[in-house]
């Protein structure tokens, strides 16, 4: 008999780690998306690292602005962002305050409230594809700019929460080079996935429009 994923919320010492500590670890875990229509959960199946300034592809390689300040904030708490005037993205700040890294949530499996997830993604032909990419994930756990900030390590009531899950076999964790990063930071091979899940996305080469965590 499979056990049932373990319920037991994650603290914000897991968040409080080393960014590529923390990517890999949150393969499998789930995250609970709290909305006024009803739950939805998700079964994280891929995911990037971003280590702040030691990273040309960060956001916040550059220092903190208006848009990245909450990546600078206490681990555990959510940050968002919009990119080709039309997507979010969401990531979990990671490290000490100060540090701004964070992990770019790019792809999971839909496991409670499907169908609220089906109503946000009309376009998705089958079930593996409704978080299958960052702005699909996002899309389909209604997940704005408005939520920048929360705390998932918070109260009961907060957004989101991250459970304990079924941790990934250190074997079927796979790595490689991040999804349309370029420059010096393309050479970090810090996109994690379980291996042969069917709701991971596709890798794709740097393009110029895009621009990473």
């Amino acid at each position: 008999m499979i056990a049932a994923p373990d319920r037991t919320p994650l603290s914000r010492d897991f968040f409080d780690r080393p960014v590529l500590e923390v990517a890999p670890d949150l393969l499998g875990r789930t995250l609970v998306r709290r909305t006024p229509d009803g739950p939805i959960e998700l079964r994280l199946t891929e995911v990037e690292a971003y280590d702040g300034a030691n990273d040309p592809g960060s956001h916040a390689f550059r220092g903190q602005t208006a848009r990245n300040t909450v990546m600078f904030g206490p681990p555990g708490h959510v940050y968002v962002y919009f990119t080709y005037g039309m997507w979010h993205c969401m990531n979990f700040v990671c490290g000490p305050p100060g540090q701004a890294s964070g992990v770019l949530l790019r792809a999971g499996e839909i496991t409670e409230g499907a169908e609220l997830a089906r109503k946000r993604r009309l376009s998705a032909r089958y079930d593996k594809e409704l978080a299958k990419g960052p702005a699909r994930l996002a899309t389909a756990l209604g997940v704005d700019r408005a939520l920048d900030g929360a705390d998932a390590c918070g109260p009961p009531d907060s957004p989101f929460t991250i459970l304990r899950g079924t941790p990934v076999p250190a074997d079927q964790v796979r790595k490689g080079p991040r999804t349309g990063v370029s420059g010096d930071g393309a050479v970090h091979p810090w996109r994690f996935w379980v291996a042969d899940d069917p709701t991971v996305s596709p890798y794709r080469a740097h393009t110029p429009r895009r621009r990473s965590t």
